[in-house]
C-alpha cells in the first residue's frame, strides 16, 4: 500500500510539472517570435504601427508605438518574465508576468515604478498580453489613479505582411 501511494504521488508530482507554465527562458523565446511590424487598432485611437524588436543580444524584446511615442521593454529575469513600460505618463511602472499554461498569455501585474511620487498617482497597473497566433495578438492595458482602474484599452494587433 505504501508503494502505491508513493508511486500515486510520483505520478502527480510529475504530472503537474509537465502541465505547468513554461519556463520563463521558454516564454521569452515565444515573445521575441512578436518581433515585426504591427497594425494596432484599438477604440478611440488612431490606426498606427506598432514595432516589435529584439535587441541586446536577444535578451530584450522592445515594443514601441508609432504616434504614442511610448516604449516598452520585455527581458528575462532569471526565473521570471518581466517588463518595463516607459508611459507619456512620464513614470516606468515595472511589471512582472504569470503565463498561462500554454504560454500564451502573458499577465503583467505591477510591481514598482520608477518617477512616480505616490501610487496614487496615475500609472499603468496591470497589461495582459494574448497571443491567438502568428499573425495576431492583443494587449489589455489598465491604468490606475487614485487607487482605481480609470482607463482599459484594449489593442488589436495584426502582422503587417
Amino acid at each position: 500500500m505504501k508503494i502505491r501511494s508513493l508511486l500515486i504521488a510520483i505520478l502527480a508530482i510529475t504530472a503537474t510539472a509537465w502541465c505547468a507554465a513554461p519556463a520563463a527562458p521558454a516564454a521569452f523565446t515565444s515573445l521575441t517570435s512578436l518581433a515585426g511590424e504591427w497594425q494596432l487598432e484599438a477604440k478611440g485611437m488612431p490606426a498606427q504601427t506598432v514595432t516589435l524588436k529584439v535587441i541586446s543580444g536577444g535578451s530584450v524584446l522592445m515594443e514601441s508605438m508609432e504616434h504614442e511615442s511610448m516604449v516598452t521593454m520585455y527581458h528575462v529575469d532569471r526565473d521570471r518574465v518581466m517588463m518595463t513600460h516607459y508611459c507619456a505618463a512620464q513614470n516606468q511602472p515595472r511589471m512582472q508576468a504569470r503565463i498561462s499554461d500554454d504560454g500564451k498569455t502573458f499577465t503583467f501585474d505591477f510591481l514598482d515604478a520608477t518617477n512616480l511620487a505616490n501610487p496614487s498617482d496615475g500609472h499603468m497597473r496591470k497589461m495582459v498580453l494574448t497571443i491567438q497566433d502568428k499573425n495576431h495578438f492583443t494587449e489589455e492595458w489598465f491604468f490606475n489613479k487614485d487607487g482605481k482602474d480609470n482607463e482599459h484599452g484594449v489593442f488589436h494587433l495584426t502582422r503587417k505582411q
